[in-house]
């Protein structure tokens, strides 16, 4: 019997937490707004970006139901995702994450083997960075006909100080796109949840505190109008000042 993603992802859940606990230590994880998640049936959440795979553990540890992401189709290969951890290492901690990855590096290939065995068993979406990105959008759309949650994450994943605003980059198009089809195409008016991730910009095993401040879900038929373009620009700038002030909240109460 095929098992669906969702029993996949239930069988692995202890693994999954454990994990992403390891990604997040010694952090402490404070979250606002958490009854703001939606529970069931089709919803996009969508944030800032700028922690990498700590971004990742901060969403499986607090999203109260199976969450799915799009990834980086190189993670789906034992040797480009090695790759992708030592380059991940050195631009957090430059030479020293060299020094940590050589010493380290019986554990990381063990990390790497089972996560590149299995990403594909919970529902990871393969997304090739080099080449339009009109395939996932389509797959999204697929997951939420079905009820399920998707994470967009905004942002290169990493922190840039050459960058005017660092922590919540421009946002771009995937979930606004998403959402309009879906309301155009079947009228399925998917609730958008915002959220503003600070904190996991912080190198790994450094103690900190990660916060997160979940808004209300947003829909697209606020903002429809005749004019498809209007109507998308629109819903992604909503969406990027949402998170912006969901994450000047977090600084306020800092």
């Amino acid at each position: 019997m095929v098992r669906t993603f969702e029993e996949e992802l239930k069988n692995f859940e202890k693994v999954i937490q454990r994990l992403s606990s390891l990604a997040l230590f010694p952090k402490k994880l404070v979250v606002k707004g958490a009854e703001n998640f939606v529970r069931e049936g089709p919803n996009i959440i969508v944030g800032n970006h700028v922690g990498s795979y700590k971004d990742v553990a901060v969403l499986f540890k607090i999203v109260p139901r199976p969450i799915f992401f799009t990834a980086n189709k190189m993670i789906f290969s034992r040797e480009e995702f090695s790759f992708l951890v030592k380059k991940h290492l050195y631009r957090s901690m430059k030479n020293v994450g060299l020094v940590v990855h050589f010493l380290l590096n019986p554990f990381f290939s063990l990390f790497v083997r089972y996560i590149s065995s299995n990403i594909s068993r919970v529902g990871y979406i393969p997304v090739d960075l080099y080449k339009g990105r009109a395939e996932a959008v389509r797959k999204c759309q697929e997951y939420l006909k079905k009820g399920r949650a998707i994470i967009t994450l905004q942002g290169r994943g990493h922190f840039d100080d050459a960058d005017p605003n660092p922590y919540v980059a421009r946002f771009r198009h995937g979930a606004a796109v998403m959402a309009f089809n879906l309301y155009k195409e079947i009228r399925l008016d998917v609730p958008v949840t915002p959220l503003a991730i600070f904190g996991t910009h912080i190198p790994f095993g450094v103690p900190a505190t990660v916060q997160v401040n979940v808004g209300k879900p947003m829909f697209i038929s606020h903002y429809w109008s005749e004019d498809s373009q209007k109507t998308i620009e629109g819903f992604r700038q909503a969406l990027e000042k949402t998170v912006n002030q969901l994450f000047m909240e977090l600084l306020r109460t800092r």
